[in-house]
Order: structure tokens, then C-alpha cells, then sequence
């Protein structure tokens, strides 16, 4: 064999040999980044698990205490009508009250005395919800009726 073949079967043989070594070292730079990416989508995903549950945790605290608010307000101080008088009704609003009516069923009251009021009870931060603000622009504009309906059941 002579020398020239022998220098490029050499010569051959270290390219592949080169290539590959550089072509392993590339692919494992790509491979490090890659698994350092996943690590940090890993932690950005726990990092938003963890968020995402404390917000849940404060919700259902936040309504839980509304709850019990809506329940208990008819007790407390800054409810101003005798709880005999709140009727709870929990949707759309919370106590229909008929303040004056106890009186008067008593005999201690007068019928012109009477009202009617809706209540929505509300804590914290939380704001009356659009149907709930219909509610009150169809009283504010006069739009309340009594009606009386009668079941027949002899037929």
C-alpha cells in the first residue's frame, strides 16, 4: 500500500472519528439545555400549582365567610331590623324583611308602618352582581307588585 493511500484511509478515519466526537459533544450541549429547560418549566409549573391553590384556598375561604355573613346577619349589630322580620331567601338576594310587620301582627304596630325591604348581604370587597343591580333599578323605579294567586283543587 502506498504512502498516499495509507495518509488519506488516515485522513478518513479522523474525520469520521472527529465527527462523531464533535457531533456527541454538540448533542450532549443540546441535551444539557434541553433537560435544564424542562427543569425550569417543571418549577415554573409547580411554582404556578402552588399559586393557583392558594388563590383556590382564599376563594373558598372568602365565600365561606360571605356564607356564614349572610346567615348571621340578621344577629348582628349592624343589622337593623328585627330578625323576626328578615325572611332568608339566599338568591337573588339575601333577606326579604318586612320591617314593622312584628309589631303589627302583635298589635303594637300599624299598617301603614309596614315596609318592605330587600337586602343583600355583602362582605369584604364583594360588589352586587348585575342581576342583583337590576333588582334594585326595577324597585328604584317603581316596578313592584303584590299579587295574590289562588289554587283551586276541588275539580
Amino acid at each position: 500500500m502506498s504512502i498516499w493511500m495509507a495518509m488519506l484511509i488516515g485522513t478518513c478515519i479522523g474525520v469520521v472519528l472527529t465527527t462523531l466526537i464533535l457531533s456527541n459533544t454538540r448533542n450532549g450541549r443540546v441535551k444539557a439545555e434541553y433537560e435544564q429547560y424542562i427543569a425550569e418549566l417543571e418549577l415554573e409549573h409547580q411554582q404556578a400549582l402552588v399559586s393557583a391553590q392558594k388563590r383556590s384556598v382564599n376563594t373558598s375561604r372568602a365565600v365561606l365567610k360571605g356564607k356564614m355573613a349572610e346567615q348571621l346577619a340578621p344577629i348582628m349589630p349592624e343589622f337593623q331590623y328585627l330578625p323576626s322580620d328578615a325572611k332568608f331567601l339566599g338568591d337573588p338576594v339575601d333577606y326579604v324583611v318586612f320591617d314593622g310587620y312584628s309589631d303589627f301582627r302583635d298589635g303594637e304596630g300599624r299598617a301603614e308602618d309596614i315596609e318592605v325591604v330587600l337586602i343583600d348581604i355583602k362582605s369584604g370587597g364583594a360588589r352586587l352582581t348585575k342581576g342583583q343591580q337590576a333588582i334594585a333599578q326595577a324597585i328604584a323605579q317603581g316596578r313592584v307588585r303584590f299579587e295574590t294567586i289562588r289554587i283551586d283543587f276541588d275539580d
